[in-house]
């Protein structure tokens, strides 16, 4: 059976979507949404690079797509500032039938122990109302902290500890509001980014950290531990967001991290430089600009080091397809899957099945 879609939105995960569904065979593209008027009416192919025209035209008018009653919608809109309104979106799609995997808000990728009890249980009634299902998924949060260190787990002995880093330069990493706003990137050292603020962190990124505690069968201590270190720049730097003056943030290197008795068993790190030279210190990918690196210390000691990069050899458009992909390629279990919120632990095994070229 062919699965229709709509794709959500075609900035720089949703653009990646399109190319994915289009070239999927189980997967039918039959909308597109878009927030920019100068948007409406352009061909999918043409919004997402693809050369050609699909037949599809994109629209600003949400009813009329939701109308289409399609089987999913693969929703890669910015959450990140607007958190509540996208969940609010979410459940709106989820009531009208239609099963969703989306891209953020991250905190519906594992939501127990980090929402209130309150807001999961509207999302579950509204699945259940509509008989849909959601999936919140993506690289990071995503695949690189769940699936994969949970998967290596499975050839341990005895666990110490589980580590999760992302490790990369974000000066190609094309998304002003997160560089600037959010991580506070060509701030002043005292600029009152998002995730400076205290909980954020955990907010974000304390689902991985409670997703592979409960995968693990382990009860955390609360709260979580966040732990900043954040460098200002020796020098102007500029990026294809930011420009970074000198004495600005230029570096941010964090943890939340899940502790037993008070020592550390699961942790989430992330390493972010905005030029290679910066923080010769601290972790660097063993080749090119950016990985994820898994190490599960313990009995055997075991180290994954997973990188990617596109075609043109740039690891942060690859970190866009990898994120679109994830959610592109888990359409088809979610429609099979009984209505209600899937996280990692859920899901089954999901392949590249129907990509492979010829």
């Amino acid at each position: 059976m062919t699965v229709r879609v709509v794709e959500w939105s075609t900035g720089t995960v949703g653009r990646h979507a399109i190319a994915g569904i289009d070239a999927h065979s189980e997967l039918e593209l039959v909308g597109v949404w878009v927030s920019d008027p100068a948007k409406v009416g352009r061909d999918a192919g043409e919004l997402a690079g693809l050369g050609r025209d699909l037949g599809v035209l994109a629209t600003g008018d949400a009813d009329a797509l939701i109308a289409l009653a399609p089987d999913a919608i693969v929703h890669t809109a910015m959450t990140d500032d607007r958190v509540m309104e996208s969940i609010q979106d979410l459940q709106r799609f989820l009531r009208a039938g239609i099963n969703v995997v989306s891209s953020g808000p991250v905190i519906l990728q594992f939501p127990y122990g980090v929402l209130p009890d309150s807001i999961i249980d509207q999302v579950a009634a509204a699945a259940r109302e509509g008989g849909a299902s959601l999936h919140v998924n993506g690289i990071d949060p995503g695949f690189a902290n769940d699936v994969l260190p949970l998967s290596m787990t499975s050839l341990s002995q005895s666990i110490d500890e589980v580590r999760c880093l992302e490790i990369a330069d974000y000066s190609t990493y094309n998304q002003p509001v997160a560089m600037g706003q959010l991580f506070g990137f060509g701030q002043p050292m005292d600029f009152p980014s998002v995730l400076a603020s205290p909980g954020v962190l955990s907010l974000a990124w304390g689902s991985v950290v409670r997703q592979l505690a409960a995968g693990l069968g382990v009860t955390l201590d609360e709260p979580l531990i966040e732990r900043t270190e954040r460098v200002p720049a020796d020098r102007d730097y500029s990026t294809v967001s930011v420009e970074i003056p000198t004495g600005t943030l230029a570096a941010l290197r964090f943890e939340i991290v899940g502790q037993v008795d008070g020592v550390d068993r699961v942790v989430l790190e992330h390493v972010t430089r905005t030029h290679p030279d910066q923080c010769p210190q601290w972790p660097r990918p063993d080749r090119g600009d950016g990985c994820y690196r898994i190490m599960v210390h313990g009995e055997p000691e075991m180290t994954v080091e997973f990188g990617h990069h596109g075609r043109d050899g740039d690891h942060n458009v690859s970190g866009m397809i990898v994120t679109a992909m994830r959610l592109v390629n888990s359409v088809p279990a979610v429609v099979a899957a009984a209505p209600g919120i899937l996280t990692a632990l859920d899901m089954p095994l999901v392949t590249g099945r129907g990509l492979v070229a010829g």
